[in-house]
């Protein structure tokens, strides 16, 4: 089985920087066609400069928390290479809140960024991608369907199954994003169209990043709270989409992966969880 998507168009949302651009340069080097899409168009620009003058890599800017961006991200991609095969939901965004302060908006910003953006993105994708299939059946007048007709990769978060009150709105927006994995999973079974998800936690994304600039004595804490006791790598999250994204997961959908370093599988760490 193969795990290639050479030749296949990739959606990257969050590509701008950590995760998300790890995978959307991940795919380009392994020659899927890829459209990197981010509201940040300064560091778009600065760290996807090299990769913008490969044919088979697309900008993107725009916020995707509206509906009309996401229907011109969609546009774009189709515009550009005529389909869309792959979409990577990796934009996510993690503060901490304070879960007595009914002025703290952290919540409603989190469940915005990191379930209602995936979903309404994956809506227009899995659209497309259904419509695709349908073109593809009426020109070969045949009743069979390829047997992927597109993968979805979201991310949700260890946090999901940790009960801390500071992570109030991220554990709630990543824990909703599993369900919506299941669920979309099980709504676009019938289309061949597959939706899995990636739960990290002690991965180097932008968030932990920038904590650790802060906090330099916090890496010695995750190391303490994680059995391989090391901090994970984008390109390692990468290559577990690749995988998800890829035929050799063909009989898998509806499924959240842990890549953790097996830190959920201790008892919960009092500490922000990425």
């Amino acid at each position: 089985m193969s795990f290639s998507v050479e030749g296949k168009t990739a959606i990257i949302t969050g590509a701008a920087s950590g995760i998300g651009h790890a995978i959307a340069r991940h795919f380009a080097d392994q020659g899927a066609q890829v459209v990197l899409a981010d509201q940040n168009e300064k560091r778009l620009k600065a760290n996807c400069d090299d990769l913008c003058k490969a044919e088979n890599v697309r900008l993107f800017v725009g916020d995707l928390r509206t509906r009309l961006t996401v229907a011109n991200l969609l546009s774009a991609t189709i515009d550009a290479f005529d389909r869309v095969d792959i979409l990577v939901n990796a934009a996510r965004q993690f503060a901490l809140t304070d879960p007595l302060d009914p002025a703290d908006e952290t919540v409603d910003e989190a469940i915005a960024q990191n379930l209602t953006v995936a979903l309404r993105v994956s809506q227009a994708v899995a659209r497309r991608m259904i419509a695709q299939a349908e073109a593809a059946n009426g020109e070969t007048s045949s009743d069979r369907r390829p047997r992927d007709c597109g993968t979805i990769v979201n991310f949700s978060s260890v946090a999901a199954h940790r009960t801390q009150a500071q992570l109030l709105g991220y554990s709630v927006s990543t824990a909703a994003a599993e369900q919506m994995t299941r669920t979309l999973a099980v709504a676009l079974a019938s289309h061949h169209i597959r939706v899995n998800a990636i739960a990290v936690g002690s991965v180097m994304s932008a968030s932990l990043k920038d904590h650790l600039a802060e906090h330099p004595d916090y890496r010695d804490a995750i190391m303490h709270g994680t059995p391989l006791a090391r901090i994970g790598t984008a390109q390692e999250v990468a290559e577990v989409a690749q995988f998800l994204a890829s035929p050799a997961s063909g009989f898998m959908t509806g499924q959240v992966l842990n890549l953790d370093g097996g830190r959920s599988l201790l008892d919960a760490v009092q500490r922000p969880a990425h």
